[in-house]
């Protein structure tokens, strides 16, 4: 039996078209979290597309948003009740990319719809402290977060701001208590990384504040 070609094109066309429209409504999503298109986005979910939609590496498009500084987009996408704490193919949520990117007003709006201020590998503060974002380091320390949480090889926030050189976040850090001698898995303490990376002012606050070497000294009798 012979089909008629009209009648496979009108099928392909009936059965493609919503994959069609399926795939053009996620790159514009994608797109427009990226640009920070509030409007645009708002459209899109009022015609049903999820607010938790991710790209290939898994961040949703409050992690786009935050990532790249939209305060209005990411406002609005918490107030639509998104993912807060949702992790990408990397770890990382959207509280991480902003504290990352130094990104202050964003920061302030996830807390405040309450993301949580900790979690599993690098922190926010972790980050702040790395990137040397100092108020983005004190209103995460507000909103509670752990001065001494560590990353997968130990690195808490005071090794990360030793490394990077960033003397207040440091000075911040001690003012909080944050223990000076943790290690890294590679034995290193705070002291350690700081001089290693040549910033002698920090390895002189550490030591102030009782911070000492991690590395052992072996001691050859003869």
């Amino acid at each position: 039996m012979k089909i008629c070609p009209k009648i496979l094109s009108t099928a392909a066309f009936v059965l493609g078209f919503p994959v069609l429209v399926a795939a053009a409504t996620y790159d514009d999503l994608i797109m427009a979290a990226k640009s920070g298109d509030t409007g645009e986005i708002r459209t899109l979910v009022q015609k049903g597309a999820s607010v938790d939609t991710t790209d290939i590496n898994g961040n949703t498009l409050l992690m786009l948003a935050a990532r790249d500084g939209h305060g209005e987009l990411v406002d609005y996408l918490v107030k639509q009740r998104a993912k807060l704490n949702a992790r990408n193919a990397a770890g990382d949520t959207a509280l991480r990319l902003a504290a990352f990117r130094g990104h202050l007003k964003v920061v302030r709006i996830l807390l405040t719809g309450g993301a949580s201020v900790d979690n599993p590998g690098w922190t926010p503060l972790a980050y702040a402290a790395y990137s040397g974002h100092l108020e983005i380091a004190q209103l995460l320390i507000e909103a509670g977060a752990d001065l001494d949480a560590a990353s997968e090889n130990g690195t808490t926030p005071l090794i990360a701001a030793a490394r990077g050189g960033h003397d207040k976040i440091v000075g911040l850090l001690l003012k909080g208590k944050a223990n000076p001698n943790l290690k890294r898995d590679t034995g290193e303490t705070a002291l350690d990384v700081a001089l290693k990376n040549q910033n002698t002012d920090i390895g002189d606050m550490l030591r102030r504040a009782g911070g000492k070497s991690g590395k052992s000294v072996t001691i050859e009798i003869r």
